[in-house]
């Protein structure tokens, strides 16, 4: 432990055991270590203690933290995830977010995208007292309650609002609101329902009747939003951007969790860029966002390059948290041995908090589910990791936590679809298996305490520009509707087939081991068959029509490169951007910006200034002003 005067914290451990939540003492961190002080004032939180960067932070019940081995002991996670299957309609990626416990405590309702379901639990029997069923593809998420005991669920795939009432565990009705919902909070105030869209429309409907009474269009990829003092606060989901709305619709203030290059000459391999919010809530005089980070620093391409060095155990990606208030926002060390965090709840009172870390599931030993206080992680600290302790007694794969109104922590798993409750006992929610072991490993720790997904979530991309040695700058590729028939893989070409790719990539970089064939064959044919994100509708249909001849006209050549299903023809070119790289897939391309191997284009128009190349990447130096919208309007339909 680095000792120069960093201040460690004499900490408490709120854990949960067989998920009842309690107070357990906690002995010394170790040598050096003194009790913090200090708590930053002004973000409505009770602020954790910031000390200095380097340091690790555990926070344990024994006397110790995860071994060396975190639990794997030697097992590979091909050899850990049992007889391969192949799903014939292969599972949704994991959102996180699809667990509500209702305010008087007595329900649970559970959103279940891989079988198009809604439960709904009865706390005090402990049984499920309906089972929704939905359309094929309705992919229902973040759900709400209203005052007047109606359940809101936001379908992701259906691109609808589902409203069911409790009282007779029926469905009251279906209100179309955009093509791809996400986020969704209910206004006390007002009686509002406010819906998150990933097109970038902020809906507002009456709940009890599903009336419109505004659209906004902010910027795409919206994720969670909340209700904060008359105001509406949105996330986007790569860029873990905060977009407040006031009552005008006027977006007032942006910010973003700290990156660590904020901090010169605080890291230690770890810390990064703050992106991807998997889940905003609300907390007192805030918004708790759980989000990942991704280093800036150079990553080795061998064997375990993208992998946890020494005693942190975290990849390339970690898991964290920031507290977003008024002030600046708070940053908290990153999550030791915590993969794929996908969702956090806060008991009442705004301090304990769960998080579901649904990479882990392969390997029990490593925990899914940790409950902790807010208050024991220091804050202020990027290059520093804590080890938080997991609850035991979890079953299946964890994606959704909530606490009920005393402070009781209620599990949702997948596989087996179920519900764990205080005290350890479970609730079935489907004995139907939608195992795919595609799915399994895509989202699993594959032994560099990162997955497929962290990268790669919801099989889309993270945004992320990595610098890799020795090769150079590189953005995450998609891998939403893109994928297949598009070998060879990656911006250079060097993977010729997918076998390749997860032989080098995952068995070796992320330290996964060998897959067998059938493996191999399971994680290609669930990673081929992303869907891409439901686009919305065309406001320009001029401009989109424009842009598609230009698109397709000899002169410009788009479209000599660019063709097929896949507008790919595969091949590996040099258009004047520093060297050859694949041609890649345009489909879904505005979802994926910053565009280019190396991310120079922030936007899809920056793609045509130097950035983009010379006129060998198009012949556009004669085009308009005008007409380069037209083509970026119809680049946005693809």
């Amino acid at each position: 432990m680095k000792t120069s005067s960093a201040r460690a914290i004499g900490l408490s451990l709120l854990g949960v055991g067989a998920l009842g939540v309690g107070a357990l003492g906690v002995g010394a961190l170790g040598p050096g270590c003194s009790p913090g002080q200090g708590r930053p004032p002004g973000h409505g939180f009770e602020a954790p203690a910031p000390v200095d960067a380097g340091t690790l932070f555990v926070l344990r019940r024994d006397g110790g933290g995860p071994p060396a081995d975190a639990g794997f002991n030697g097992r590979s996670l091909g050899s850990s995830v049992g007889p391969t299957r192949i799903a014939d309609d292969p599972p949704p990626p994991l959102s996180g977010g699809t667990l509500l416990v209702t305010r008087d405590g007595r329900a649970a309702v559970a959103a279940d995208p891989d079988r198009d379901r809604v439960h709904v639990v009865d706390l005090v029997s402990r049984t499920v007292t309906a089972s929704l069923a939905l359309r094929a593809g309705d992919e229902p998420g973040r759900a709400v309650e209203d005052d007047a005991g109606r359940v809101h669920v936001a379908l992701r795939g259906g691109a609808s609002v589902l409203s069911v009432d409790l009282a007779t565990r029926t469905v009251l009705a279906r209100r179309p609101v955009c093509a791809a919902p996400r986020g969704i909070a209910y206004d006390r105030d007002t009686g509002l329902l406010h819906v998150a869209c990933a097109g970038g429309e902020l809906v507002s409907l009456r709940a009890a009747t599903g009336e419109v009474t505004r659209t906004l269009r902010l910027d795409r990829d919206l994720r969670d939003v909340i209700v904060q003092s008359g105001q509406l606060v949105v996330s986007r989901f790569r860029e873990a951007e905060l977009l407040t709305v006031d009552a005008s619709g006027e977006v007032v203030r942006r910010v973003r969790p700290a990156n660590a290059d904020e901090f010169p000459g605080r890291g230690v391999g770890l810390g990064g860029r703050s992106g991807v919010a998997w889940r905003m809530i609300a907390g007192p005089g805030g918004a708790l966002v759980l989000h990942q980070r991704a280093i800036m620093a150079a990553v080795q391409i061998t064997t375990g390059g993208y992998g946890s060095t020494g005693r942190c155990q975290t990849g390339v990606v970690q898991s964290t948290v920031s507290l977003i208030g008024a002030d600046a926002p708070v940053a908290l060390p990153s999550l030791s041995g915590v993969t794929l965090a996908v969702d956090v709840a806060l008991a009442p009172g705004g301090q304990r908090m769960a998080i579901a870390a649904a990479g882990n599931a392969p390997f029990p030993t490593l925990g899914q589910v940790f409950a902790f206080s807010l208050s024991e992680l220091p804050s202020g600290v990027m290059g520093s990791c804590a080890t938080v302790q997991p609850v035991g007694g979890i079953t299946g794969q964890a994606v959704a936590v909530a606490f009920t109104p005393d402070g009781q922590l209620v599990v949702q798993t997948r596989e087996p679809a179920a519900l764990v409750l205080p005290g350890g006992a479970g609730v079935t929610l489907s004995g139907e298996s939608r195992g795919d072991t595609g799915h399994t490993l895509f989202h699993a720790n594959a032994g560099a305490f990162m997955a497929c997904a962290s990268c790669h979530p919801e099989g889309g991309d993270d945004g992320h520009i990595w610098t890799f040695q020795p090769i150079g700058a590189r953005r995450t590729q998609n891998l939403r509707g893109s994928l297949a028939g598009t070998a060879p893989f990656h911006w250079d070409g060097d993977m010729a087939t997918f076998t390749d790719l997860a032989h080098d990539v995952f068995g070796q970089r992320m330290s996964g081991g060998a897959l067998a064939p059938d493996q191999v064959a399971a994680l290609e044919r669930w990673t081929t068959t992303l869907p891409t994100i439901p686009a919305s509708p065309v406001r320009e249909v001029g401009a989109v029509a424009r842009g598609r001849a230009l698109f397709a006209d000899a002169v410009v050549g788009c479209s000599d490169c660019h063709s097929g299903a896949h507008f790919t023809n595969n091949a590996t070119v040099d258009v004047g951007t520093g060297g050859a790289f694949q041609v890649p897939s345009l489909v879904g391309v505005a979802w994926r910006t910053p565009l280019m191997h190396n991310g120079c284009a922030r936007t899809l128009r920056e793609r045509f200034t130097e950035c983009g190349g010379d006129e060998r990447h198009g012949r556009t130096a004669h085009l308009t002003e005008a007409q380069i919208g037209d083509l970026v309007a119809y680049l946005e339909t693809l």
